[in-house]
């Protein structure tokens, strides 16, 4: 008979043994493995540049194309995740395993698409839109984070069942 923690502790799971055979088996998970370094990556340059337009007002229209490109690459692995998560979980998005990520995500892709619709429609003063830029970024790196505490979560109940399964061998 199972004690109250250890039943809580298993209805926590990110995922059920089929999910993480699909999980392991997916395309999709090389896919979104690979996009989201690359996209950290431009990230990271895209924030130098904006910094030092803030900074020293040189290199507008750089730190313009660094956020449109960081814009890109963040659907690119939005639609990808979304696709992976039906692939896993049998819903396109909020699987009860990632709701709040991808609750958060909508906020990221808020603030990234009205960015792209103040610079091609002139709304608001370069500053302005680079404000917003950094609003965009702040909540991508919150939710980087939360996707990163997933993944650790993730592999601690992955280590967690491979013991499982050779206490059970032994």
């Amino acid at each position: 008979m199972r004690d109250k923690a250890s039943e809580h502790r298993v209805s926590r799971a990110l995922y059920t043994a089929e999910q993480r055979r699909r999980r392991d088996a997916s395309p999709w998970t090389i896919v979104q493995a690979v996009l989201a370094p690359v996209q950290f990556l431009i990230f990271l340059v895209s924030l130098v540049l904006v910094l030092r337009y803030l900074v020293s007002g040189d290199g507008f229209a750089a730190a313009t194309w660094s956020v449109v490109a960081k814009t890109i690459a963040l659907y690119a692995i939005m639609i990808t995740g979304a696709i992976w998560e039906k692939e896993i979980f049998g819903k396109y998005l909020f699987a009860e395993a990632f709701f709040w990520e991808d609750v958060f995500s909508m906020l990221v892709l808020a603030l990234h698409s009205a960015y792209l619709i103040c610079v091609f429609t002139k709304i608001g003063t370069p500053a302005q839109q680079m404000g917003l830029a950094l609003a965009a970024y702040l909540t991508y790196v919150i939710n980087a984070g939360q996707f990163l505490w997933k993944l650790r979560q993730a592999r601690l109940e992955g280590a967690g069942a491979r013991l499982s399964m050779q206490g059970a061998g032994a």
